[in-house]
């Protein structure tokens, strides 16, 4: 980086948030969650193995393929088969790169600046055995501990979605748990990871490469936790639609405002349809419409509160 102007630095900071909103303006808001569960695979015909991980990826990968702005792997779901689930892991990131699909390996790492500054040999920099378009993080040592790996992944071209308000169940309690010091003093936890996130992004034209994941199922508490997700500036990945319980109401209700930069998972709901290609490709292009219209719905209902204001 040493070697490159301050404009060339700038644009490779830049490059995944560019590259994200291009293919999400090309492609819809959808992200498809690649996991192969063991029941899956079973459903599938395919056997519980790295093998079958592998073969069940590539073919959700075909239905995303010009469907769908982006895909993500469920790193946890093929670690469970040791150095051979690795070994499918990384040649389906590879098969995803030759096709110019954009990856998230959601593998939610976390931890201090000194471990997990190895990420960036494993995700980010040329060669990377795991290389991908972005990895999502979990903040809880601190989000200022995820500030090496983050500018590991921004120098390199790449981004990161880092877990602000989570789907799961308990999720509500910790994070707007008020913080009792620091800069975010009196704010919840969840505000300050996001307005952390938020700083990475200012002075960025159009979407920054530092996201945040927000669960579309937390409409009844979004509130509570101070975040408004319209005026965060990187992408927003939503997992939660479908087969979690989230519908085109929940998306309305957590994003109104939001001016295109959610991209929103969907897994289970469109392999449910599998292992046809033709059932699986119907099934994401049908799940896509569906979601491109809920957000564009919640912005709309944005600038109506705007000029009711």
């Amino acid at each position: 980086m040493s070697s490159l102007s301050s404009e060339e630095i700038h644009a490779q900071r830049s490059d995944f948030g560019l590259r994200l909103s291009n293919s999400m303006a090309k492609y819809g808001p959808l992200c498809v969650g690649i996991d192969p569960h063991r029941q899956l695979l079973t459903d599938w015909g395919y056997n519980v193995d790295a093998l079958g991980a592998e073969l069940y990826a590539m073919r959700m990968l075909q239905a995303a393929n010009g469907r769908a702005a982006a895909v993500k792997f469920q790193s946890s779901m093929f670690e469970r088969y040791g150095s051979k689930g690795i070994a499918a892991l990384e040649r389906v990131l590879y098969a995803a790169r030759q096709m110019g699909t954009i990856t998230i390996v959601d593998c939610l790492h976390g931890g201090l600046p000194t471990t997990i500054s190895a990420f960036a040999d494993a995700y980010f920099k040329p060669g990377a055995p795991l290389l991908a378009d972005a990895i999502t993080l979990l903040p809880y040592y601190g989000a200022r501990s995820l500030g090496g790996v983050i500018n590991d992944a921004l120098n390199n071209g790449r981004g990161v979605f880092i877990a602000s308000l989570t789907s799961n169940q308990e999720g509500a309690s910790l994070q707007t748990a008020i913080r009792q010091a620091g800069e975010y003093k009196g704010k919840t936890v969840a505000f300050g990871i996001a307005s952390t996130a938020q700083k990475f992004n200012n002075g960025i034209n159009g979407m920054g490469s530092v996201g945040l994941i927000i669960g579309a199922t937390i409409g009844q508490w979004i509130n509570d936790s101070g975040v408004d997700p319209s005026k965060f500036t990187g992408p927003i990945l939503s997992p939660g639609y479908g087969w979690q319980g989230a519908e085109k109401g929940d998306l309305k209700t957590v994003f109104k405002g939001t001016k295109g930069n959610v991209l929103v998972t969907v897994s289970r709901f469109i392999a449910a349809h599998g292992p046809s290609i033709s059932a699986l490709t119907e099934a994401t292009e049908s799940v896509a419409l569906d979601i491109r219209q809920a957000l564009l719905e919640a912005s709309t209902e944005g600038e109506e509160t705007d000029e009711a204001d």
